[in-house]
């Protein structure tokens, strides 16, 4: 069945064009024309993003990582991770505080009783009591230690200090196991024997791998999977999401104060003060740090907001950094959009928002669908253009020139008059005396058949003859010199210049494929390019304008050639450079006398040739305007003084009026 297309009238709610790979590698054209590397014109697209033929943003992997930082910022500034380190000691205090008041209330009421005997021994114990208090240790670590081996007076007291030691536990154990696990929120002995278990286990999968054997990852699932509510379908997934909550327990620490951080430390030897479990999270925690390097070392913050953060809060931010650093770090590595495929789209939804991540998705796709349209290839691990890569490049710039010209300056290569010439024209018409004898056989003997009637044999008469009409058709031999010096780029010349060789390439190859077209570059020597080069070349790091080596390369190139010939230079200096009879590059700045008569003698050569050289200058000063008239001169080609906002509009129409006028005068 054909293809069946429905039209209606805008109403503003349809969708525009989809952005494709043309819009892509239209996109990369100035870029790639003023650089000549294909790979950095696609890692600065990545970078700065662009707009969609439906006018909807891009976003690049700038503003990507500028919301990255806005947020860790933000993370910053939303409170103090003194509160970890004052939690724990305002919640120690008050247990004091608490049993302090337990052991006057019991004095008091044993005083109160009447027994003497009962009063006094009171008195002693909470003498003894108070004794231990008031030298209980400043530093945390002290504090847990003393009060772990004190004979509480409340039961209360004692039992919010056991509660608080069961939490910190938890937490601590919280940089392994998923903080919303069931089996961390309520932790029994019973459950601390378990989870010793657990890590025994994993730590046993880890070496059965790095054995060659079987470290069977779900059976250890099924025993243990509610430790990890996350599901993690791998043994890598799992250890990988281990080893960023152990990084996220290690920014914390290091986000601290040196007194605070040691007071931490201590503090959590102290509470997993079981020696098999302690020596079990010590080889998890080496391995993880060998499987994971870049994930072992901690990032301190500066958070300085107001608000106290608790254990809860600062390990959920630490978390959110580390994921925020390492997106990050990923973006910051990327070299090309493929390799953005890698970054986990929900992940970016998630932390940056729907707009980032819609964007991080079609940037993705950039190098999958120049490659599906066959614009690109990967070759030795870089992007490089295919022919028709080049091709499209080419008719890019020659669209962006053409839009500035009005439709009455392009015209047909053919002329209107049929006669002899050399191609033909798949018509016919009554041979007249004069015309080459170019007989059309079918045409002829069909006359005659009509003439005569059917029958063998057929007889010819004269007037049966036809022959094949033929069109008027010239060949221009065209060589494009393009000034490669430092002052293009610096003048901003380079870019609109490399842009009218790939226009006046896709032009000639499009419209008139009998032509020839070649090129050459000069700064301090001249060579020659070839049309794939030319999207990579770039300018030379040499001083010098060497024209004079130039013309000679392109008078050699026509030498071969046939037809019209012509060379366009495009430049904006004065020539400074010259080859000497012995062969080496002179160079001088302001011109010298022997360098400009060594190019004008070349320019006379090309006249004797029967070269036009048509000069196209930007930036003309005064002593370069002189020099090119008198090239005009001595050449009798023409000059054109121009600007790189006009200078594709001088050569394109130039060059078709210069067919037309040769297709004239065949």
């Amino acid at each position: 069945m054909p293809a069946r297309f429905t039209y209606s009238r805008w109403d503003g709610t349809q969708t525009g064009f989809s952005l494709d790979a043309e819009g892509i590698l239209d996109e990369l054209t100035d870029d790639l024309l003023y650089h000549g590397d294909l790979n950095a014109a696609l890692r600065r697209l990545m970078r700065d993003g662009m707009t969609d033929p439906d006018g909807n943003q891009i976003e690049g992997l700038r503003d990507m990582m500028q919301r990255i930082r806005d947020r860790k910022k933000e993370l910053e500034e939303s409170g103090d991770l003194g509160g970890v380190y004052s939690e724990i000691a305002d919640a120690l205090k008050d247990i004091i505080d608490e049993e302090r008041h337990a052991v006057e209330n019991s004095v008091r009421e044993a005083e109160a009783s009447g027994d003497e005997r009962r009063a006094d021994t009171a008195r002693d114990a909470a003498m003894e009591r108070n004794f231990r208090l008031d030298m209980m240790p400043n530093d945390l670590a002290g504090m847990v230690r003393e009060m772990q081996s004190y004979d509480f007076e409340s039961s209360e007291a004692q039992q919010r200090f056991e509660e608080l030691m069961d939490k910190l536990r938890q937490e601590m154990m919280q940089q392994f196991v998923d903080q919303m696990s069931e089996g961390m929120q309520n932790m029994s002995p019973e459950d601390m024997a378990r989870m010793k278990d657990m890590m025994a286990a994993l730590n046993g999968m880890i070496e059965a791998r790095e054995q060659g054997e079987d470290p069977q990852f779900e059976k250890f699932m099924e025993q243990f999977g509610d430790f990890f509510p996350e599901n993690p379908q791998t043994l890598d997934e799992l250890l990988e999401n281990m080893a960023k909550r152990m990084q996220a327990m290690q920014a914390l620490m290091d986000s601290l104060t040196p007194e605070q951080r040691s007071q931490m430390q201590q503090l959590s030897e102290q509470l997993m003060e079981d020696m098999d479990l302690n020596w079990q999270v010590q080889q998890l925690s080496e391995k993880l740090q060998s499987m994971f390097p870049q994930q072992g070392q901690g990032e301190g913050y500066n958070f300085r907001g107001e608000p106290s953060m608790d254990m809860q809060q600062a390990m959920d931010a630490m978390q959110e950094m580390g994921e925020l650093s390492e997106m990050e770090g990923m973006l910051r590595q990327a070299t090309n959009p493929a390799q953005l495929a890698e970054v986990d789209i929900d992940k970016v939804r998630q932390m940056l928002g729907e707009e980032a991540a819609n964007s991080m998705e079609r940037l993705a796709e950039m190098t999958k669908m120049l490659e599906e349209a066959g614009l690109i290839n990967l070759k030795e691990g870089k992007m490089e253009l295919t022919p028709r890569g080049l091709r499209a490049i080419g008719n890019n710039a020659l669209r962006q020139l053409f839009n500035n010209l009005s439709k009455d300056k392009f015209g047909q290569h053919r002329i209107a008059r049929d006669g002899s010439g050399h191609e033909r024209t798949y018509d016919s018409k009554p041979y007249e005396f004069g015309d080459p004898f170019r007989l059309d056989l079918q045409r002829t003997i069909r006359n005659a058949i009509s003439r005569n009637g059917s029958g063998t044999p057929v007889k010819l008469s004269p007037e049966d003859f036809e022959i094949e009409r033929t069109e008027h058709n010239t060949r221009s031999s065209t060589v494009l010199m393009i000034d490669l010096s430092m002052s293009m780029p610096m003048r901003g010349n380079f870019v609109p210049a490399k842009k009218v060789a790939m226009a006046l390439h896709s032009l000639i190859s499009s419209q008139f494929p009998r032509d020839y077209l070649g090129l050459v570059g000069f700064s301090e020597t001249a060579h020659i390019m070839t049309h794939e080069q030319l999207p990579e070349v770039s300018w030379d790091l040499a001083y010098g304008t060497n024209m004079q080596h130039g013309l000679r390369l392109a008078r050699q190139l026509l030498a071969r050639q046939t037809g019209t010939k012509q060379i366009i230079m495009i430049t904006d200096g004065e020539p400074t450079a010259h080859i000497t009879q012995s062969g080496d590059v002179y160079f001088n700045y302001p011109p010298v006398r022997e360098t400009v008569e060594a190019t004008l003698r070349e320019a006379m050569r090309c006249t004797k040739d029967n070269i036009t050289i048509n000069t196209f200058v930007l930036d003309a000063t005064g002593p370069l305007r002189h020099f090119i008239e008198q090239m005009a001169q001595v050449n009798h080609g023409r000059a054109f003084f121009t600007t790189p906002e006009t200078l594709g509009d001088y050569v394109l129409v130039d060059f078709l009026e210069n067919r037309r006028r040769t297709s004239r005068a065949r």
